[in-house]
């Protein structure tokens, strides 16, 4: 009903404006002028931000007007259009030709005030497409659930007008570090597309110190052209080209054993085009976190395996981290949250899921099958198994709750770290050690665990304890589930990022291991973007 009455109050005022028209326009120039806002008050009826924004401007002109400052606008917003694909996003959707040719043609005030409302659609999809991407992410992967820091659409008309138009459009990316770095990127990999890429692709599977031939010179000339060893003819796999291996390997989160094995080939020949679209797609991902992080934050990489924690810019602490497996319910999901407390010694509460799929048939081929859980009803009340007939169940009408208390066996280890969210997903300690060892480390069940975990916990709690470690152990000794608020609270943001720089501004790269990126780049092509070949 709200927007049902703004409508017909545009309308009305459409209708109210040519009345006033017709009975008191006494020149030519109010006649124009009564003209061109009816037709802005008609086209902008069908967009209520854009038609409140006008019914406060009183249906004056910001395009399409003779005054100076106009004009100004006029040609920001088509430079801007230019520079859509620069920042990776499809400069096609807003068409500046079709836009031009219709404010070219526009020889009467009403044609001019429809396409003043025209300029004003277009200039909203930019301007929220350059804060805050261009792709709906929800609609393209179901993991990832992050809230988009979204403005409302009439606040950019609003506070354009109020602003030099240039610096405008020019505050609207993000102002990382990060988006800076990706952007110099983007262009780097677009010359080297333009240049022929990276050459050749090797033939060989693997390749291994000692080793000669033309595989080897192939595996020379291409690490040559990323840039990782100088030009040689020689054809041997000496130390050169072992170290130049082993630093391509850090780069790409393999590794690092200077061996160019059957992973390591797969992505040493990966093309310059497939690593310009994860570049493309970091860039989208960047605008998806438009917003202040929190001087100081957690950082997890699903695709890096890590956890960091980052002060003022810079990464204070890190860590190896197992993510969530590459099943459907098992995926980690990309969001942010607040890190409220720690808990150490902390109770597993089993998530129904894992309760219902995995526990439940153990028990009912063997009742006494996982004895290090306990089983309690839904007054809180322990049960004992011998009272228990668990084929009656299924997972549908399974009634207890399981969970592990604190111990060293415990699945969560000796301290969690929450943030209290509906996914359930929190960062924790664990007994399965030797997992972090490993090049790949997608085995959790979603939640995020931690190589170092206490070192984690020491780190967090040095903001609010002169001896972090000590007043750590003193709860940890007790062997009593304790909670620690942290004091403050840390922002955690959960990101999926398969090209990403370092502060030196060198770009690394890591397998797309839920198959998320190339859905967005699918999406994103859709959308009209392309890959750039740029010369010189």
């Amino acid at each position: 009903m709200y927007f049902s009455a703004i409508r017909f109050h545009s309308f009305f005022l459409a209708v109210f404006v040519t009345l006033a028209g017709w009975l008191m326009v006494s020149s030519p120039v109010a006649a124009e002028v009564t003209a061109f806002k009816q037709a802005v008050a008609e086209a902008a009826s069908r967009d209520d931000d854009i038609s409140a924004f006008y019914r406060a401007n009183d249906y004056d002109p910001v395009w399409t007007g003779s005054f100076g400052k106009d004009a100004q606008r006029r040609k920001a917003l088509f430079k801007a259009i230019e520079a859509a694909d620069l920042h990776g996003l499809p400069a096609k959707r807003y068409d500046a030709e079709g836009l031009m040719a219709k404010l070219k043609a526009a020889n009467s005030p009403r044609a001019r005030g429809l396409v003043e409302v025209e300029m004003s659609k277009v200039f909203i999809e930019l301007a929220q497409n350059m804060q805050t991407g261009a792709l709906v992410p929800s609609k393209i992967d179901s993991g990832i659930v992050r809230a988009i820091p979204y403005r409302a659409r009439e606040s950019y008309l609003v506070n354009f007008v109020k602003s030099n138009p240039n610096s405008f459009f020019k505050a609207l990316p993000p102002r990382t570090p990060e988006y800076a770095r990706l952007l110099k990127a983007k262009l780097r990999f677009e010359k080297l597309i333009a240049s022929g890429d990276f050459g050749e692709t090797v033939s060989a599977k693997s390749l291994k110190p000692g080793q000669s031939g033309a595989s080897v010179v192939a595996l020379r000339d291409r690490l040559s052209a990323m840039g990782y060893v100088g030009r040689s003819v020689s054809p041997e796999y000496d130390a050169t080209i072992q170290a130049a291996v082993q630093q391509f390997q850090q780069d790409h989160g393999l590794d690092a054993d200077g061996v160019a094995g059957a992973g390591t080939m797969a992505e040493i020949n990966t093309s310059a085009a497939d690593r310009l679209k994860s570049i493309i797609v970091a860039l989208e991902r960047e605008r998806w976190v438009n917003q202040d992080r929190g001087q100081r934050h957690i950082l997890v990489n699903i695709t890096d395996f890590s956890a960091r924690i980052v002060d003022n810019g810079k990464v204070t602490f890190e860590t190896r981290s197992v993510v969530g497996a590459n099943d459907s319910d098992r995926r980690t999901p990309e969001f942010s949250d607040v890190m409220e407390y720690m808990a150490i010694n902390p109770t597993w509460n089993v998530p129904r899921s894992i309760a219902t799929k995995e526990y439940l048939p153990m028990m009912q081929r063997n009742r006494n099958a996982a004895g290090h859980l306990k089983l309690y009803d839904s007054r809180g009340r322990e049960v004992s198994r011998s009272n228990i007939n668990f084929a009656n169940y299924t997972a549908r009408t399974f009634p207890f709750n399981i969970k592990q208390p604190p111990s060293q066996r415990n699945a969560l280890g000796l301290v969690k770290f929450m943030f209290p969210n509906k996914y359930n997903i929190y960062l924790h300690d664990t007994p399965a050690k030797n997992l972090f060892s490993r090049e790949t480390r997608a085995y959790s069940h979603g939640c995020v665990r931690l190589n170092d975990p206490f070192e984690f916990a020491y780190a967090l709690l040095a903001k609010q304890e002169s001896d972090p470690k000590a007043a750590f152990h003193k709860h940890l000794d007790t062997g009593r589930e304790t909670a620690v608020q942290l004091e403050p609270q840390v922002p955690v943001h959960i990101i999926y990022r398969t090209a990403f720089t370092d502060a030196k501004g060198g770009t690394k790269f890591r397998r797309d291991i839920y198959g998320r990126d190339a859905k967005i780049w699918n999406a994103l092509a859709k959308a009209g973007v392309v890959l750039r070949a740029v010369q010189g």
